[in-house]
C-alpha cells in the first residue's frame, strides 16, 4: 500500500524575485548618486529669488564676498580667470556656466564674468537661494 501524496514539496530557493529587488535598488542608487552632485561646495550667501538653478552639464564659477574666484572646487586669481574658465568650458559639449556670486559682491565682478563669457558665446545662468 503506497501511501504518498500526490504533491511534492520540493525545498529549492527559487532566486528570480530577489533578482528583481537588486536590480531595483541597484537602479535606485545609480539614479540617485547621479542627483547627488552638488554645485555648492564652497559657501557663499547667494541672493534670493524665487526660481531654482540647477544644471549638470556646467562650470561653476564662484565669487564669495571677498571677491575671491573660483571656477569649480579650484581658487583662481582674476589674471588667471579668465584661460582657466576657458579651458574648462572648452571640454563641455554645450558651453555653459553656473555663476554664484554672493550678495555683497561688487556688480563690477559680475558684470566682468558675464562680459567675458558674453564673448565668448558661453551661456551664463545665476545661481540663486530659492524664497
Amino acid at each position: 500500500m503506497n501511501l504518498r501524496g500526490r504533491n511534492k514539496i520540493t525545498p529549492e530557493f527559487n532566486m528570480s524575485s530577489m533578482t528583481d529587488v537588486v536590480f531595483l535598488l541597484l537602479i535606485f542608487f545609480m539614479i540617485a548618486s547621479t542627483l547627488a552632485k552638488q554645485l555648492n561646495t564652497i559657501d557663499v550667501q547667494l541672493p534670493q529669488a524665487k526660481g531654482k538653478t540647477e544644471n549638470r552639464n556646467t562650470v561653476a564659477v564662484t565669487i564669495n564676498a571677498d571677491n575671491r574666484f573660483y571656477v569649480d572646487e579650484t581658487p583662481v586669481s582674476k589674471g588667471q580667470f579668465r584661460t582657466t574658465l576657458l579651458q574648462k568650458v572648452g571640454l563641455l559639449p554645450t558651453p555653459s556656466i553656473v555663476l554664484r556670486a554672493a550678495k555683497n559682491v561688487a556688480i563690477e565682478q559680475v558684470v566682468y564674468v558675464m562680459d567675458l563669457a558674453n564673448q565668448n558665446g558661453i551661456k551664463v545662468v545665476l545661481a540663486v537661494d530659492t524664497q
